[in-house]
């Protein structure tokens, strides 16, 4: 997807380990947190030597925004400041938040089948039947059905993500398939555990940098309400919130227009 980030950043991808470019038949016990951050300061220090500057930016979208976060926590000497795009903040009450909306949704519209099929998953009062929600099918077509998805108006993963994935010409025809071989495997791994655990009200109080927050309000993968909440919460020298009227789960990519001036406002 087409971003303005180019525009004023030299802009570096992250494959992580055991996915993407980095795919490999990896031990999912040992695809940690720590091993992650690790990568990830591996990588800035890289970047920092080859372009001769002290510091760099770092973003975080989505899961993303877990690894981020912590690694702005942790070595906050090496970034100019952190930019977090739809930051996961407490993944378990954002899902049952999201469940609860779309269930309502449907109800309001009359649609039967889909409020059968939601009722079916007692997530409230069942750690079973949460972790059988999750991995259902239901979660992902309910949420791209009704625009709080990937983006606001993306209808499938199929035809959204994954198709396009397979024209990637950035990537051989080899490593766009393992794009998704290790989206299946990373489903495994420990630090994909951590990330869904994760609260950030608890564990990350403060940073030593700028914190710019990029939110879509109808993001129900990570809340938009628990992000404001942590943008409110969060101690930092500078932090603003840029909220997209229109915008799902990929706000930057969602309106060139705004990211545009937010970058302009951040860069001054």
């Amino acid at each position: 997807y087409h971003s303005v980030l180019s525009k004023y950043f030299v802009v570096v991808y992250f494959d992580y380990r055991g996915t993407g470019l980095s795919y490999d038949a990896v031990d999912s016990d040992k695809m940690t947190t720590e091993q992650y951050l690790n990568d990830v300061d591996v990588i800035t220090d890289y970047m920092r030597e080859r372009f001769s500057t002290e510091k760099i930016y770092l973003m975080g979208h989505s899961f993303g925004s877990y690894i981020g976060l912590n690694a702005a926590h942790n070595h906050p000497e090496k970034y100019e400041a952190y930019l977090a795009m739809s930051q996961t903040t407490n993944p378990k009450e954002s899902e049952k938040i999201a469940y609860d909306y779309m269930l309502n949704e449907y109800r309001k519209r009359n649609d039967s089948s889909m409020v059968s099929e939601f009722e079916k998953y007692h997530i409230n009062d069942s750690e079973d039947a949460f972790v059988e929600y999750r991995s259902s099918s239901l979660r992902d077509d309910a949420m791209h059905e009704l625009g709080v998805g990937t983006t606001r108006d993306m209808d499938s993963v199929i035809y959204g993500i994954f198709l396009p994935s397979l024209r990637c010409t950035d990537y051989t025809m080899g490593e766009r398939i393992n794009i998704w071989r290790g989206k299946m495997a990373s489903k495994k791994f420990k630090v994909t555990g951590d990330g869904f655990n994760f609260n950030a009200f608890e564990n990350i109080k403060s940073l030593d940098i700028p914190i710019y927050f990029f939110a879509g309000k109808y993001d129900y993968t990570c809340n938009q309400d628990l992000q404001r909440k942590y943008y409110e919460f969060i101690n930092a020298p500078e932090k603003r919130y840029y909220l997209y009227e229109n915008s799902a789960h990929s706000p930057i990519f969602e309106d060139d227009e705004k990211t545009d001036e937010a970058l302009r406002e951040i860069l001054k």
